[in-house]
């Protein structure tokens, strides 16, 4: 007679950074496989990039080379860990080799949102006074928001979300402007005093969705994370993506974009913008959602024949002296 042995249920191990919101995202990630598969342990173990320990300098001239991914993704390649949730907009579009994008959730609201202080609850983004000290860390927002409020004065705020709150309670600016959905993941929703519309600022690349990674070898892991993963949202982010990496800019340049679904089809659009908000162009591009990636291409190189490649130049430039 022959004994099968069975091996016991694997243990997988789960990178996150250690932020408040970053961990209240990797805990749902947890719940949401735990739940589909009760048989397998899944432990959290956290980590600090160089972008939690660097709070003093401006994102744009740290460099975005992973600031906020690269311990987790040493980590993955050394066995550490097994897979590591992200925020997708903090994830570069280009992966190191041996990692691969195995699982896109359901987005938030990808939106911007305006926090305002106390004393301008009776305000609106366009109705905030003249010479109003705006606080934000990204390139993207300053840029959109120097075109359309040239009249407000626009001060770097770093720290996480509670200590930037906290800055903005204090006195230290009039309002912030933040991404809605880190707001409404830590029950903070009562904070928004107005979501950003479309029009005046344009959305990070994959925000409000959370990115997971992990080794490209690992199929049984990347067959399990499908399950978290939400097709449209895919395709909206893989559009995103491309159209990001097509241009070669990084996190901390000033792109924004929108994608919306509806039946099959994918409309992607996008801009490029000059620090100062002089410069910028904007299009759009419609097609088949499956064909995603490609769209993100064609909007790149629509763009790039109205100047875009310019404009970045001229950002990168200026960006390397530390200017």
């Amino acid at each position: 007679m022959t004994t099968v042995v069975s091996s016991p249920p694997r243990t997988i191990r789960i990178g996150s950074r250690k932020s408040q919101l970053a961990l209240v995202q990797t805990y749902w990630v947890q719940e949401q496989l735990q739940k589909s598969f009760p048989d397998i342990t899944f432990e959290v173990h956290t980590m600090s990039t160089q972008g939690d320990k660097i709070l003093d300098v401006a994102l744009a001239k740290i460099g975005d080379k992973g600031l906020f991914t690269k311990e987790l993704e040493v980590g993955m390649l050394n066995q550490e860990i097994d897979f590591a949730v992200h925020s997708l907009k903090d994830l570069p579009t280009h992966l190191p080799f041996g990692l691969t994008l195995a699982a896109i959730t359901e987005r938030e609201n990808p939106a911007d949102a305006l926090v305002v202080h106390e004393k301008h609850k009776d305000k609106q983004i366009d109705t905030l006074p003249e010479g109003a000290v705006i606080g934000t860390s990204s390139l993207r927002r300053l840029a959109q928001l120097r075109h359309h409020f040239p009249h407000f004065t626009f001060k770097d705020v770093r720290g996480n979300l509670i200590t930037r709150l906290a800055k903005l309670d204090a006195g230290e600016y009039d309002a912030l402007i933040l991404a809605a959905a880190g707001l409404e993941r830590l029950g903070m929703s009562d904070r928004i005093h107005q979501v950003i519309p479309k029009e005046i600022s344009l959305h990070a690349v994959g925000q409000g969705a959370l990115g997971i990674e992990c080794r490209a070898d690992d199929s049984e892991l990347l067959s399990l994370l499908k399950v978290i993963e939400h097709p449209q949202t895919r395709d909206r982010c893989l559009a995103e993506r491309s159209f990001l990496r097509s241009l070669e800019g990084g996190c901390q340049v000033p792109i924004g974009v929108n994608t919306e679904i509806s039946g099959d089809n994918l409309t992607l659009t996008g801009i490029v913008a000059s620090v100062d908000g002089q410069k910028f162009v904007k299009d759009s591009v419609t097609g088949i959602a499956n064909n995603a990636e490609a769209l993100g291409i064609e909007l790149a190189e629509l763009l790039r024949q109205q100047g875009a490649q310019e404009i970045l130049s001229e950002i990168f430039a200026v960006i390397q002296r530390g200017s």
